[in-house]
């Protein structure tokens, strides 16, 4: 089943601008893996496989629904063992939401992140030795 394309579009004296819902999923993706703590996204409940962030699909573990003025956003991720989930979470939510705004106009209304696993320092270790190899 192929995904449809949803874009949000705003007109003015020059013309159109349209703004996929890829390109909100790309930026909340972004915006959550530069957040200490988070160590990946997570491919969600269907995939239950969790990787790294690569550059192939920056939107893994995004969901958005996006209408003319607002935008939702569910993310789901793994974050490193030690950290304060709470804390982490938080600091998603307020990533996620102001990389939205200031990039696309729309008003985010919720962010809401749902932690998927934790990893630990000797998962991390081996997966960077896994990738130095490929």
């Amino acid at each position: 089943m192929e995904q449809e394309t949803v874009m949000r579009e705003e007109k003015n004296s020059l013309g159109a601008i349209r703004i996929a819902d890829d390109v909100v999923r790309i930026i909340a993706g972004l915006a959550a893996t530069e957040v200490s703590g988070v160590v990946s996204m997570s491919g969600g409940v269907v995939g239950g496989i969790t990787e790294k962030l690569g550059r192939k699909n920056l939107s893994k573990g995004v969901k958005v629904e996006v209408g003319e003025k607002e935008a939702a956003v569910d993310l789901f991720i793994v974050v490193e063992y030690g950290s304060r989930i709470p804390e982490v979470a938080a600091k998603i939510q307020d990533a996620v939401k102001s990389a939205i705004e200031k990039m696309t106009g729309l008003v985010v209304v919720e962010v809401n992140v749902n932690v998927q696993g934790v990893a630990f320092a000797n998962e991390l270790n081996e997966e960077e030795n896994n990738n130095r190899v490929k």
